[in-house]
Order: C-alpha cells, then sequence, then structure tokens
C-alpha cells in the first residue's frame, strides 16, 4: 500500500501573511479552528465556540508526529475523500479551509500568528503520539501568549472524568458502562452553523491532490461501492440505520449477509459524526429505557471503553495489558501470516473476511473476531501482526478500538476473552452465514458447492467437488491447520505460559 514522504517545516519556510485585520463588521479577535479527527460542521463543539468570530480552518497532516500510527492506505483513501467534501462545506459557508503539510507544533503558532489568533480551538485526541504532539504545539502556542483550548469531540465523555467510586480508570466493560450511564443522557447535538466569518487575508495552502493520498495503483476501485466518506455520506448512513435495521439490530448484528450492521465506524473515527449524534439518533428511533436500544448504544459504548483503555493504558497499540503474556509463546510464520493476509486459510468464513477487507477496506464485526482469533490462536501469530494488517487496510482503523479488540481476542486485555475461547471457524461459519450468501459473495471459487460442504470444503465428495468445478488445492486451499490440532496448539501455549507463572511464582 502507498506511502508518503514526511516533510517539516520551519517557521522562516512557511509562506504565511502577517497578522491581518479583522472583517469590517466583526470585532472579535481572530481563531484557528484546527480540524484532526472531527471532519464535521454540525454538533462540532470547537466550531461553535468561535463561529461568530473570524476563524481560519485548518488541517495539518503531520505523519512525522504520527510515526507508525500514520493513517494506514485504506484510511488516507477515506482522508482525502472526507477532507474534499468538508472543504466543499467550509467553503460553501464562507470560510475555506486550508491545507498544511508538516509538523504541527511549527505550522500552527506561525499559522496563528499569520492572522492574529490568540487561540487555537480544536478536538481532544486520545492517542499517545497526539497527546504528546498536543503538549508541544501547547508549549508553543504559549511561549507567544497563545493558547491551545480543547473540547470534547469525539466522544461522549471524557476518559479521566469517568473513574470508579475509589477514583481508579475501569479495567471491566461492564462496571465501565454503568457508570457511563449514569451520569445520564448526553445533550442534544448542535446544529451546524449557517455561515462563517473567514479571516480577511487567509494564507496560502497545499492542494489536496498534491498530498498523494489515494492509491498509486487503485486496489481501492471496490471502496466506493461500500462508502461515501464525509458529512453528509454519514449522515445518510445514519439516516438509513436508524430508519430500519436498528430495529432488528440484535437479529441481524452477527449475520455478515445481510446489511445488519451500522457501518458507522469510519465516519466516527474520521468525526464525520459525533457519538452524541449517533445515540441520540438510535434513542429517537427505539425510544423508552436505554435497555431497549442497549444491543446498539452498548457497542457505542465499547468504543468509549476502549478509548478509557487507551487514556489510561497508552501500552495498549503495542504491549499486552496483561504483563504475563510479554511471556507467551508465539511462533511467528510469514507464510501463514500472508496466508491469513490473503484470504487462503481453507476456512471458508475467514477467507471471506480477509477478502472483504481487502476488497471495500472492512470487514463484518462478527467475522474479524472469528479471522482474528484464527490468526492468534489456532496460528499462534501475535496479535500485533494482526493488528497492524487492520491498521493499514480498514477505512475505520482506530488506534483505541483495534488494539483493544485484538488484545480480547488474545486474551492478553484487561477484560479479555477466555483463553480457552478457541472459536471453530468452521461452525462459526455454519451458525453465521449457514446459507453461503456471504462467502459465496467474497469466495467465488466456492459458489457452486451445496450448504451442506461450503463451509467444509475438504469433507466434500470428489463428485460434489467436480460438479462444483472445484479441485482442492488448486482452485482453494485447504485448511492450514486442522482446528483440533489448531485448538490443542493454542491451549498448549496458554499451559505454557501459566506453567512459567507458576515457576516465577
Amino acid at each position: 500500500m502507498q506511502g508518503m514522504q514526511h516533510s517539516s517545516a520551519s517557521p522562516s519556510a512557511l509562506p504565511f501573511r502577517a497578522p491581518s485585520e479583522p472583517p469590517s463588521g466583526t470585532h472579535s479577535a481572530p481563531a484557528l479552528l484546527w480540524f484532526r479527527q472531527d471532519l464535521r460542521l454540525a454538533d462540532n463543539p470547537a466550531l461553535m465556540a468561535i463561529a461568530d468570530r473570524p476563524i481560519l480552518p485548518v488541517f495539518v497532516l503531520d505523519d512525522a508526529a504520527a510515526g507508525r500510527w500514520a493513517p494506514g492506505g485504506a484510511q488516507r483513501w477515506w482522508l482525502h475523500h472526507s477532507l474534499a467534501a468538508l472543504a466543499a462545506a467550509l467553503e460553501a459557508l464562507g470560510a475555506p479551509l486550508l491545507l498544511v503539510r508538516g509538523r504541527a507544533e511549527i505550522v500552527i503558532p506561525a499559522l496563528a500568528d499569520a492572522i492574529g489568533a490568540t487561540e487555537v480551538l480544536a478536538g481532544r485526541l486520545y492517542e499517545p503520539w497526539a497527546r504528546e504532539r498536543d503538549r508541544r504545539v501547547a508549549e508553543a502556542l504559549a511561549d507567544a501568549g497563545r493558547q491551545l483550548r480543547l473540547v470534547t469531540s469525539s466522544l461522549l465523555r471524557e476518559p479521566a472524568r469517568v473513574m470508579s467510586g475509589s477514583g481508579k480508570p475501569y479495567a471491566v466493560y461492564t462496571p465501565f458502562t454503568k457508570a457511563v450511564v449514569a451520569l445520564g443522557e448526553p445533550e442534544a447535538p448542535v446544529p451546524a452553523p449557517d455561515r462563517l466569518h473567514p479571516v480577511a487575508a487567509p494564507p496560502p495552502g497545499e492542494s489536496l491532490e498534491d498530498w498523494g493520498l489515494l492509491p498509486r495503483r487503485d486496489w481501492a476501485a471496490a471502496f466506493p461501492e461500500a462508502w461515501t466518506p464525509g458529512e453528509a455520506g454519514a449522515a445518510a448512513r445514519l439516516a438509513g440505520f436508524v430508519s430500519g435495521p436498528v430495529q432488528d439490530y440484535a437479529a441481524r448484528r452477527n449475520d455478515p449477509g445481510v446489511d445488519g450492521s451500522s457501518r458507522l465506524s469510519p465516519h466516527l473515527h474520521w468525526g464525520e459524526l459525533s457519538p452524541r449524534q449517533v445515540w441520540c439518533a438510535v434513542r429517537q428511533a427505539v425510544p423508552g429505557e436505554v435497555a431497549e436500544a442497549w444491543p446498539f448504544l452498548s457497542e457505542v459504548l465499547w468504543r468509549e471503553f476502549s478509548y478509557h483503555l487507551l487514556w489510561h493504558r497508552p501500552e495498549l497499540p503495542e504491549a499486552p495489558l496483561r504483563a504475563r503474556f510479554a511471556s507467551f509463546p508465539w511462533d511467528p510464520d510469514a507464510a501463514l501470516l500472508q496466508a491469513w493476509q490473503r484470504g487462503r486459510t481453507g476456512y471458508p468464513i475467514v477467507d471471506a473476511g480477509m477478502r472483504q477487507l481487502w476488497r471495500h477496506g472492512w470487514m463484518h464485526n462478527r467475522v474479524r473476531m472469528i479471522a482474528a482469533s484464527l490468526l492468534v490462536k489456532h496460528l499462534l501469530q501475535p496479535w500485533q501482526a494482526g493488528a497492524d494488517w487492520f491498521w493499514d487496510t480498514l477505512v475505520d482503523a482506530d488506534l483505541a478500538s483495534n488494539s483493544a479488540s485484538w488484545q480480547w481476542v488474545a486474551g492478553s486485555g484487561s477484560d479479555a476473552a477466555p483463553y480457552f475461547r478457541v472459536f471453530n471457524p468452521t461452525l462459526q461459519g455454519e451458525k453465521f452465514d449457514p446459507t453461503g450468501r456471504y462467502v459465496r459473495r467474497f469466495v467465488p471459487e466456492l459458489a457452486g458447492l451445496p450448504d451442506k460442504f461450503l463451509h467444509r470444503p475438504w469433507e466434500a465428495p470428489e463428485a460434489v467437488l467436480r460438479d462444483a468445478g472445484l479441485v482442492l488445492g488448486r482452485d482453494y486451499p485447504r485448511p492450514v491447520v486442522e482446528h483440533a490440532e489448531g485448538r490443542h496448539r493454542a491451549l498448549a501455549a496458554f499451559a505454557a505460559l501459566a506453567a512459567l507463572d507458576d515457576d516465577a511464582a
């Protein structure tokens, strides 16, 4: 997947003009509006705080600060289209979006100086690298007598404010959700302003096309089949979900062959929707007690819990939260990892998911769990390897949710699946894709198999394979490991880890 050259800028190199006077008819000092993962105009607290003042909206592409957590290939595709949509919306309201590439601690203070802004408004971010970058930006602004003001924009509640009775962060999902619900319903979302006031002489910026966010070879050609990035696309997706699928969410959410999930995750990651907008729309669609809409609202709170973990445990993306898992006997194997990445494991439900991921930059949540379990348990590949692949290929790749989910499956998270829970990918496929609608779509070489053998083609008689035009080992692989063998290896590895704990004691 496409990479991108990093660049930085020094204050003297930035082509920013000297401070300008506020437009006639306004008397407030200009402000800098720094868009990050809140690429929307409605229910944007940072925007609403300065909507009546001259503003300069800016997005800074700062890959150097993000390091290995710079957006992956699929995220870059989404970011390109989301920024294009945001720029058009801001242009229509009268305040064009400025695009600048470079180190934020240099770019943001220089821009604030150029327009005479005393403060910079932005939605708070929670990733460790972003927190460190905000610290540097705040210090640079303070040195010039300016302020970085961060507001809650991408979560329902600040992680630092949801604490247990003993004043400690939560490590288990259920008590965390009870604490959040006890805080009451979120406030109603705020609509977008009707117009904005631009600064009189905005500095020149860069072209979105020059950033090269789109892939050089069009592996993302099918993405538009599934996605419409941008605030309008997000609103349409939410409206479609609450008008129908949310009512049957509990029954349909685990069926990958139907459109039963919300598919709001990439819109939430990039902030084209706020979680408050989602929560309130669902509550209106499913009125009554919170419990009535809980099947879906609980998923919103899983996202909140993931950010809670990331805020309090910044090692979450790279190190196991349960320290003993640092000694887990992984068995890295490049060939096995590649078979999994390419959807060639021999387990149809897993391969369908991995191919859906490559085709649309997204995978159904139930299938994500099955595919992840196969990788870390049957194949004993480090969970970080799976998380890295998802980071590069998911349009909704989110450091908090991705990391917490992989640690949950691996058993190394603070609130993780029990070690003995090893999904049987064959039974999972038969249970959640019984008619094979999902597998036949994404693994078309198996389409001719009858339902009985679709999820276990290695058991099909030769005559059935021949009628389906299928030769195992040529058209479709046999399983890279038998389920019983893989489960035995996984349980043995966990037993070895327990033995190490006993020896240490």
